[in-house]
């Protein structure tokens, strides 16, 4: 605890897309832990690193934001965190301004700003090899004096720079100066005058690419076409959900095997009675019925960080903004509701990247709509039970195309109350959307796996407690009290959950 104490606290910020969380995973590796802000539904990354000179650094990775005047709640936790403003969690000791260096335009307005907040700070370019590559002349020490800052280049993915960042991290905390903040909400004519201050030390000190990336302009004629994209886009759908259902078929029969040995296993050597019942009936079917979903969970976070980190998600949102916006919702409420289809939880957590209040609350309300893993088994339970296993039209399966029908009636109804809630109830004028869509580039795999597993570390912590604690409530409600003697319905009339039942069954 001393050491956590002693630690000089850096915090990492930096526009999306720009390699921040990238520089925290190659500056910290496996020393790093993921958890909630207090009282806020917002990842907090933190890990530690060892500085040249033996500091101990605790490094922070804050959600990205292109301005501390904070509109989404992850930009609102960047901006209380910077300020100080977060209870619980003390101000950063240095700020790491981190940029993609091929694209500067907008982090150097950031940077600005950052620099009113008094502490010491650095401008981190990061991806300088792709900087290099694409000919982007920066005059590093012209862009430091105009800045009055340090500059430091990284490739994040290759991890070069990490030790000249990491010397200047004690430098700034060898000097112990915090000057007086002077950071306040800014006007509108401050907003344009920090765009002019932004774009004049641009054009003095960054100088277009003599090898322009072509790359970027030849897959977004063909991905962001409206023709073309939307069916690449949909087969990549189609691919996903497939692997979904069907890849994660064997792992999740190999899970629930599992916990069904183990279950048996209990009752045969326990003896019969209310221990035994707890564990195997309670506990043991209570996880099981949690950590039965992982694998579903785990390939569709693998699919949506490795488009993520490949640049293709932003495009992805770009081309399904059109039909969300029919039904109301905003352009970003696509990955919010693509996440849903494993599991609502983790899709009505990431719907705080939606900047609009009433965009992101409605997007809370439908993505519940869509149909989650969770109800595979209970619609094959009935499809199985009410519809024959024939062909129709010669070729398709109608039990599938009534799953597939469950699926598209979970779609629609979500934008159709989505139409109802922004249209009727919440109206109001639509914000236009507007996106950065990044370079694209390779993603790193080490940072996909970690991604992939952090993830599912925070379903089985957040939603696998949960749902285990309810099956443990419910074999207790279902168990006491225990029948009487002689009784001639079954126990679970007579337990705390019959009774319940047949008092809300009027209702019902």
């Amino acid at each position: 605890m001393s050491g956590a104490v002693l630690a000089t606290r850096v915090a990492l910020v930096g526009n999306p897309n720009s390699g921040k969380t990238a520089l925290f995973n190659a500056l910290t590796g496996a020393r790093q832990k993921v958890a909630n802000y207090p009282g806020v539904t917002v990842e907090r990354k933190a890990g530690m690193v060892s500085t040249p000179d033996g500091r101990r650094a605790s490094v922070l990775d804050l959600p990205g934001t292109y301005s501390l005047r904070a509109r989404s709640p992850d930009e609102m936790v960047t901006r209380d965190v910077v300020l100080g403003r977060l209870a619980g969690e003390d101000p950063p000791e240095i700020l790491v301004c981190v940029a993609d260096a091929t694209n500067l335009r907008l982090v150097l307005r950031l940077a600005l700003e950052l620099k009113q907040v008094g502490r010491p700070m650095m401008l981190v370019l990061n991806m300088y090899d792709i900087a290099e590559r694409q000919g982007i002349r920066i005059d590093l020490d012209g862009l430091s004096q105009a800045l009055d800052m340090p500059i430091v280049t990284t490739v994040a993915v290759r991890k070069r720079g990490l030790d000249m960042l990491l010397r200047e991290v004690d430098t700034l905390s060898s000097k112990k100066t915090v000057a007086t903040s002077n950071w306040h909400e800014p006007t509108a004519p401050e907003i344009r005058q920090a765009h002019r201050d932004a774009e004049r030390i641009l054009r003095l000190y960054v100088k277009p690419p003599l090898r322009p990336d072509t790359w970027t302009g030849r897959l977004d004629s063909v991905l962001l076409h409206p023709v073309a994209g939307t069916i690449i886009l949909l087969a990549i759908l189609l691919l996903m959900f497939q692997a979904v259902f069907s890849w994660a078929t064997p792992i999740m029969d190999l899970i629930d095997g599992g916990f069904t040995w183990l279950g048996q296993f209990v009752t045969h050597y326990l003896p019969a009675g209310l221990f035994q019942s707890f564990l195997s009936d309670g506990l043991i079917a209570g996880v099981g019925s949690v950590v039965v979903f992982l694998p579903q969970i785990l390939i569709l976070f693998f699919f949506i960080i490795l488009l993520e980190d490949f640049g293709y998600m932003a495009r992805a949102a770009f081309l399904m903004d059109r039909l969300m916006g029919v039904a109301g919702l905003h352009g970003r409420a696509f990955i919010p509701l693509l996440s849903s289809f494993a599991c609502a939880i983790p899709g009505i957590m990431s719907a705080r990247v939606i900047d609009n209040k009433r965009d992101r609350l409605t997007t809370i309300l439908v993505a519940p709509l869509t149909t989650c893993s969770a109800r595979i088994p209970v619609y094959t339970l009935i499809i199985s039970a009410f519809i024959p296993n024939r062909t129709v039209w010669g070729f398709a399966s109608l039990q599938g195309l009534v799953m597939f029908g469950l699926y598209a009636a979970g779609i629609g109804s979500a934008l159709i109350v989505a139409f109802v809630v922004r249209r009727i109830i919440w109206r109001s004028a639509t914000e236009p959307f507007l996106i950065e869509l990044p370079a694209y580039k390779l993603p790193d795999p080490k940072n996909v796996v970690r991604g992939v597993l952090t993830r599912g570390q925070i379903f089985l912590k957040r939603a696998g407690t949960t749902i285990a604690s309810m099956m443990v409530l419910i074999w207790f409600l279902s168990s006491f009290p225990a029948a009487p003697a002689g009784a001639m319905q079954p126990a679970i009339d007579y337990s705390f959950a019959g009774i319940i039942g047949h008092f809300i069954h009027p209702l019902l």
